[in-house]
């Protein structure tokens, strides 16, 4: 989000934290918030009044009240109530304002388990399951499968495998993509997740797994290296050959056989 919906959105999170402070259960909270940003995504028209910063701040706000009240959490209903109430630089960012809050109690209701790791995990392991099973990834991205098949197949394939905030997160992107690929919707709430634990996640590449003490070391000079925590998120590749990768958001680094014979070829031909 950029200009005005970026200062709104921070207005809005904070009226979310005072509001989540009381939430009975985040796994509800959250499944509430999405259920809010798909009524929004769904109904147009409603969008676009609640969205329009002409009409006053408190009719907009009375609007969600009426309309949701007793139908959400006490805590969903203040953070709607907060979002149309706030200046948007686009309609459609009124409900991604939304699910981003449905991710922030999701990432809460796994710290309240014990499980974010878990949670940040998951959703990486996920996606690249996703990747190597070509069925798998149309039964969840065809939109003309019904949202409850969808939801029946992932319950079947992760319920009790998963942390209950993962499988909610990848209900979400399943059955409500908003126009995003399964895959983007993975990065997206992955992202979300690191932000929330304030931790960049470093994708390694390596030609076998590595050792605790090997991921220890590499954390650590990571860490340094960046100023922050990091998480890693590792992956074997025999075509790695040797050395590793690391990504950490645009930036690569490199130090496999591979990467540095593709830099001396560069070199070569500048």
């Amino acid at each position: 989000m950029r200009g005005v919906s970026r200062t709104s959105l921070a207005e809005v999170e904070e009226r979310f934290n005072l509001a989540a402070g009381s939430a009975a259960e985040f796994g509800s909270l959250a499944e509430d918030l999405f259920a809010i940003a798909d009524l929004f995504d769904r109904e147009h028209g409603l969008r676009r009044t609640l969205s329009d910063a002409t009409r006053p701040a408190q009719q907009k706000s009375q609007v969600v009240r009426v309309l949701l009240e007793g139908k959400v959490s006490p805590a969903a209903l203040e953070t709607a109530a907060a979002a149309v109430e706030a200046k948007w630089s686009r309609a459609r960012d009124l409900p991604d304002a939304l699910e981003r809050f449905g991710v922030i109690a999701a990432v809460a209701e796994a710290e309240g388990q014990g499980r974010l790791d878990d949670l940040d995990d998951e959703l990486f392991r996920f996606g690249r399951i996703v990747q190597a099973n070509p069925e798998l990834h149309w039964a969840l991205s065809d939109t003309s499968i019904p949202g409850d098949r969808k939801r029946a197949l992932l319950e079947e394939l992760l319920s009790g495998r998963v942390t209950p905030a993962t499988l909610r997160l990848i209900a979400q992107l399943a059955v409500h993509p908003r126009g995003r690929s399964l895959e983007k919707g993975l990065e997206e709430f992955g992202r979300l997740v690191a932000q929330q634990r304030q931790k960049l996640v470093a994708v390694v590449r390596t030609a076998v797994p590595l050792s605790d003490a090997q991921r220890e070391r590499l954390t650590a000079w990571l860490r340094a290296t960046y100023g922050r925590d990091i998480h890693l998120n590792t992956e074997v590749d025999p075509k790695v050959l040797g050395g590793f990768s690391v990504r950490v958001g645009d930036e690569i680094i490199d130090t496999t056989i591979v990467g540095r014979i593709e830099e001396v070829r560069r070199r070569l031909a500048g």
